[in-house]
């Protein structure tokens, strides 16, 4: 196996799972998201979902406001929660300023939380009975799952502690039997704990901010980083100089990204199935 790994192929093998999920349910899946304010990225990203839920056969409902309050988005969030129709919601961050973003996320219903991202969700998460997971999270795990890494006894370090990425992922590898260091801002000596590690997952959005004397010799690296520069893409690691010192290596683009938005599907079907238990 190419140590670059191909997340697009990884993609097409579980959206054709996926896809075979779905024919199997008798209902139709819907996913709503909801967007507030300009924002190019977000955009992408909102198209970029809509494109693979039509793949799969999964109606895509895009709510767009120019400007809403935070308790009329609260209500919106209610009436959906209550619509039996809707199988999924997911509010596209970020919010703009002056709309408490915690508030707005813990309105949606855990059951219909298809980021993962509300305390019920989270907390079922880290008690050891996940339900609905952060996405890149998952695709992260995935990739792992995908080149066999040997997580048990292994030393994890994970560069970053977001709700999306960093702290779901602690969760999941200590499941696995990881040994896990989290790293962060206020890390000292960053350097000297990342160079460790077996597999270093990096998620900090900083453009290249791991440089190859990071990192050790044949360590698995997982790029989760996007950052935009004059039109191009780069990840959170100096691809170039961690390339030549690894295992195996994510590419930015085309490692992690298309996993995060192939689980999104994934929890959608989760979703359906936990509302039926309910």
């Amino acid at each position: 196996m190419d140590k670059v790994i191909n997340g697009k192929l990884l993609r097409e093998e579980k959206l054709a799972l996926f896809s075979e999920k779905i024919k199997s349910i008798p209902d139709k899946l819907k996913l709503v998201v909801i967007q507030v304010g300009e924002n190019a990225a977000s955009d992408v990203y909102v198209r970029n979902k809509r494109n693979v839920c039509e793949r799969v056969g999964i109606l895509f409902k895009h709510l767009k406001y120019d400007s809403i309050t935070e308790d009329e988005l609260v209500s919106v969030i209610s009436g959906l929660n209550n619509d039996s129709s809707v199988t999924g919601i997911l509010v596209q961050l970020p919010l703009p300023e002056g709309i408490n973003t915690e508030n707005v996320i813990n309105s949606i219903s855990p059951l219909k939380d298809v980021d993962g991202l509300t305390i019920k969700n989270v907390g079922a998460l880290f008690s050891g009975k996940p339900r609905l997971v952060p996405c890149t999270a998952l695709g992260v795990m995935s990739i792992l799952d995908n080149i066999d890494a040997n997580l048990e006894g292994s030393n994890v370090v994970v560069v970053g502690r977001s709700k999306l990425v960093g702290l779901p992922l602690v969760a999941l590898l200590l499941r696995e039997n990881a040994t896990v260091t989290v790293c962060h801002s206020k890390t000292v000596n960053l350097k000297e704990k990342t160079s460790q590690a077996d597999i270093l997952i990096v998620a900090v959005g900083n453009k290249e901010f791991i440089k190859g004397d990071f990192v050790k010799k044949d360590a698995i690296v997982i790029d989760v980083g996007i950052n935009r520069d004059s039109g191009k893409l780069y990840g959170d690691c100096a691809f170039d100089e961690v390339v030549g010192k690894c295992k195996y290596i994510t590419p930015v683009p085309g490692g992690v990204g298309p996993l995060t938005i192939t689980y999104l599907i994934n929890n959608v079907i989760e979703a359906y199935h936990l509302q039926k238990k309910d």
